[in-house]
Order: structure tokens, then C-alpha cells, then sequence
């Protein structure tokens, strides 16, 4: 028996089209993708090539019409569509660009809102909810509501309710896209300490300057994977090689 670990998302020819008749593309055209339990992944891409359509089917907000999802090594198929809500709530954090904040809620029974679906008791809600608000440093706007927030602390909130639940795998659309560059520099630590942690994060960017938080980088052109760069074994190659050089050269001086 194998003690290698199963991997947390595999996708087999998977592909994904929308339009009837001569309308008729591929937003997906035939992935194959394997991805590790605590993987760092940034996709990106143009507009249109099929980035947001990918995080979807991997989100179970929307399915593959060919190919296979497996997720912890189950068939998504073969799942009801109450199981996959249950996972979507439990195992699965969104970081979207749109805010979707409760408008008539306070910011920390927004951002607490995802425990309720748990059976959290309340006081418990809250605890956890300011404890992640602070992490974003948010906690004096925990009785705010949210049209007194800016766009960026808006965000921040809206984020620090993707991640209350302690989700194993983060999909993280253009998390930063409506940031100023201390509220993106917040966000992006928090989520390499949560990849440091072990969480699987998927980020799709088009910021590329991002992409220096990731283990592996991936491009997409027309529905598919053009580059797969595993980033750690880039760099670990690259400090293999260049001490040995150097290290002789200063010798001989």
C-alpha cells in the first residue's frame, strides 16, 4: 500500500463550454492539473482565457460539461449537490473582488457569518471573527457597518470572512485588485502565513509582482495551461549553482 499522500485536486481533460452552434467555444479546452495539498498557486493570463471559469468548477460554483474533478480524491460527479455545498462552506474560502457584504449587519457579524452555518454558539462567533479581524487590522471597525468602510477595508473584511472558517483550500480572485499597496502588502502576508501553515491557496492575478508569494506559477492562453513553473525548484536550482562559482572564484584570490 502507497503512503503517498492523495493529492487535493486533480482535473482530467477537463473543459468547460459555453454558446450553442457556431457561438459554441471553450472557455476550458482539455486541463490536466495535479495540485499538492499546500501548494501557493498564481494563474494568470489575459482576459478571457479561461482564469475565473477555472476557479468556478474548482469552487463547485460551477461544472465541467467533459472531464473529470477529483477533490481529495473524489469524483465531483458522483457528489450531491448538498455535499458540495457542505464542502463549499467548510473546506473552501472565496476571496472575490466583489465585496458581497450583508448590507444590514455590522462588519463583525459579517465577517462571523460563515460560523453560523457551523452551529458556532454566537459568543464564540464573535470571538473568533474579532481575532480574525484584528489580523487584518480591522478590529476598531468591528461595529461599523459596512457603507462606513472604505473600498479597501471593505476588502479586508470581506477577506478575513473568506478565511474564518479555517479553510484547507483558498481561491483567491484578484484579491487585491481594489487595493492601495499597504492594504495588498496586509493581504498577501496573510495569506502566505496561511501557505506557511499548510492551506492550499489558487490565486489568479494580474499583478505579477504577486506572484513572488507563490510556490509554482502558472499561465493560461485559450482555455489552457500554456506554462506550469514550480517556482521552489526554479529557485532551489538556481542557489545550487550559484555559490559553487563564486565560492571558488574568492578562494584563488
Amino acid at each position: 500500500m502507497s503512503d503517498t499522500p492523495t493529492p487535493v485536486i486533480v482535473l482530467k481533460d477537463l473543459r468547460k463550454r459555453f454558446g450553442l452552434g457556431d457561438t459554441e467555444h471553450f472557455a476550458i479546452d482539455g486541463i490536466d492539473l495535479t495540485i499538492e495539498k499546500g501548494e501557493f498557486i498564481a494563474i494568470m493570463g489575459p482576459s478571457g482565457c479561461g482564469k475565473t471559469t477555472l476557479m468556478n468548477i474548482l469552487g463547485l460554483l460551477d461544472s465541467a460539461i467533459e472531464g473529470e474533478y477529483e477533490l481529495d480524491g473524489k469524483n465531483v460527479a458522483s457528489l450531491s449537490q448538498r455535499r458540495q455545498a457542505m464542502i463549499r462552506s467548510r473546506q473552501i474560502g472565496f476571496i472575490f473582488q466583489s465585496f458581497n457584504l450583508i448590507s444590514r449587519l455590522s462588519v463583525i457579524e459579517n465577517v462571523a457569518l460563515p460560523l453560523t452555518y457551523k452551529g458556532v454558539p454566537k459568543l464564540q462567533r464573535l470571538k473568533k471573527a474579532s481575532e480574525m479581524l484584528a489580523n487584518f487590522h480591522l478590529q476598531e471597525r468591528e461595529y461599523y457597518m459596512p457603507r462606513q468602510l472604505s473600498g479597501g477595508q471593505t476588502q479586508r473584511v470581506a477577506i478575513a470572512r473568506a478565511l474564518v472558517n479555517e479553510p484547507s483550500i483558498i481561491l483567491a480572485d484578484e484579491p487585491t485588485g481594489n487595493l492601495d499597496s499597504r492594504a495588498s502588502h496586509i493581504i498577501m502576508e496573510e495569506l502566505s502565513d496561511l501557505h506557511h501553515k499548510g492551506n492550499t491557496i489558487i490565486m489568479v492575478t494580474h499583478n505579477p509582482r504577486l506572484t513572488t508569494y507563490a510556490s509554482r506559477v502558472i499561465t493560461m492562453l485559450d482555455g489552457k495551461i500554456d506554462t506550469d513553473t514550480n517556482v521552489l525548484k526554479e529557485e532551489t536550482a538556481a542557489e545550487t549553482k550559484k555559490p559553487l562559482g563564486k565560492k571558488k572564484k574568492k578562494s584563488k584570490e
